[in-house]
């Protein structure tokens, strides 16, 4: 976790549009598009920007600034694991997509995984906030200290590993499903896509 790159002095506004130029993701984050292109892993592909996944990508985005988890294939593993580990409320497209990552992670980045899903055991997140104007003009750092991404990580506890265990399971399970279903969707989908225009790939989220 990086928070260091966004100062807690920026408004959640205002980290955003920095992380949005940095990433290249445009003035809007993307977010009014109807086709999306994401990396899954190294593996880019384009998917459709559904209603789901656009109401949860706004606070995906903002809980990036926030722990300064970064937007490449570790990066994303890392906020997938610590956003399952907070609990994504209501935002099934998060979860599907985060428990992905989870399977994804654990086959390459393992520890990184692990610790990220940690500290999200100790803090809370956005889902459950309420998406408007206060919301993108509070400062950061009032909004860690909230969730308590401020403070220390505390060492783990037998708890925290059992449930590590079992999303881990359900994310390889989730990623197995992903491997034997793509051979049948991922034509279909490149096929629907192929008019679509193209913009930067964002990984998995």
């Amino acid at each position: 976790m990086r928070r260091d790159l966004y100062d807690d002095a920026l408004t959640l506004r205002e980290a955003r549009q920095k992380y949005f130029v940095a990433n290249a993701f445009g003035l809007d984050g993307g977010y009014s598009l109807d086709w999306v292109d994401v990396k899954v892993g190294p593996i880019p592909l384009r998917i459709p920007n559904t209603a789901g996944r656009k109401r949860a990508v706004r606070f995906h985005d903002l809980h990036h600034t926030l722990t300064g988890y970064r937007t490449d294939f570790r990066g994303e593993c890392e906020i997938g694991a610590w956003e399952v580990a907070t609990g994504c409320a209501d935002h099934w497209a998060a979860w599907f997509l985060n428990l992905s990552t989870i399977g994804s992670g654990l086959l390459f980045a393992a520890g990184d995984v692990w610790r990220a899903f940690l500290c999200g055991r100790r803090s809370g997140n956005l889902y459950r906030a309420r998406f408007d104007d206060a919301l993108l003009d509070r400062r950061l750092g009032d909004v860690r200290r909230e969730l308590r991404l401020a403070e220390p990580t505390p060492a783990a506890r037998a708890v925290d590993g059992i449930a590590f265990a079992g999303w881990s399971l359900a994310g390889l399970a989730l990623l197995l499903i992903q491997v034997v279903a793509s051979p049948l969707v991922v034509p279909i989908i490149a096929l629907r896509s192929r008019l679509a225009p193209a913009r930067p790939a964002r990984p998995q989220s």
